[in-house]
């Protein structure tokens, strides 16, 4: 019996040891088939653009690269001035949907340019997340992405092109919907409450001090109150 219970914990510790050898980490792209490369670096950041999609049009691989070095360094320098400087952004078939950003990394689904060419600055979004440099648990999720949509607002170059806009306010909206429907509140709080307060919102969550109350130190009431009183007047001090 002590001989099989011994066996038994050998051979699990081994198929883990193989299971996490095996498993692919998110940083990981695979270089077998077609691969190209491309590293650049300038004042102090670095941008490594891989592409392994044969069909993924050159030109908008350039406009990709274009938007790194006009949009990056402006969301740290407001966000996250120690930041991460080295970003690789990989368009590859390994991710299914649109793009998402881990650990430094951004994976772009060619598939989904090719359909929407125009849609560069989902980028601006994904560079957003690697500036915040937090995990989700520290913040609530629809506010670190409705943060992320709030910098494509601010910092997108190609938005009206891709016919990206803030969602328009509609009665059956939460905050907790997210991404621009979040972000187009956070942009009313920041036009009727406090200029700073995405700011600060961001650092909280970066230094994993963000707690509820939070919204009534900032802008003088708890999230729901302020919710409400943007539901009555929600074109209040908006950008046309």
């Amino acid at each position: 019996m002590k001989k099989y219970t011994l066996t038994a914990f050998v051979f699990l510790i081994v198929s883990a040891s193989l299971y996490g050898q095996n498993r692919k980490r998110w940083e990981d792209i695979d270089s077998t088939g077609y691969y190209q490369k491309d590293i650049q670096k300038k004042k102090g950041y670095t941008l490594v653009f891989i592409n392994t999609d044969r069909d993924f049009n050159p030109a908008t691989g350039k406009r990709l690269q274009d938007l790194f070095w006009k949009v990056y360094p402006q969301e740290l320098k407001r966000f996250n001035k120690k930041g991460r400087r080295e970003v690789t952004v990989a368009v590859t078939s390994e991710y299914k949907g649109v793009a998402a950003a881990w650990n430094g990394v951004i994976k772009i689904d060619p598939s989904w340019l090719a359909k929407n060419p125009e849609d560069i600055d989902l980028l601006t979004h994904e560079l957003m997340h690697v500036a915040q440099g937090y995990a989700y648990e520290s913040a609530p999720v629809w506010l670190t992405e409705g943060i992320a949509d709030y910098a494509r607002f601010a910092f997108g170059i190609n938005n009206g092109p891709s016919k990206w806009s803030l969602t328009p306010f509609n009665e059956k909206h939460s905050y907790t919907n997210s991404y621009r429907i979040a972000a187009r509140f956070l942009v009313w709080l920041e036009k009727n409450k406090r200029k700073d307060i995405v700011d600060r919102l961001n650092k909280a969550a970066r230094e994993k001090t963000y707690t509820p109350a939070i919204w009534k130190e900032l802008a003088g009431a708890d999230l729901d109150t302020l919710w409400n009183e943007y539901k009555t007047n929600p074109a209040k001090g908006m950008p046309s």
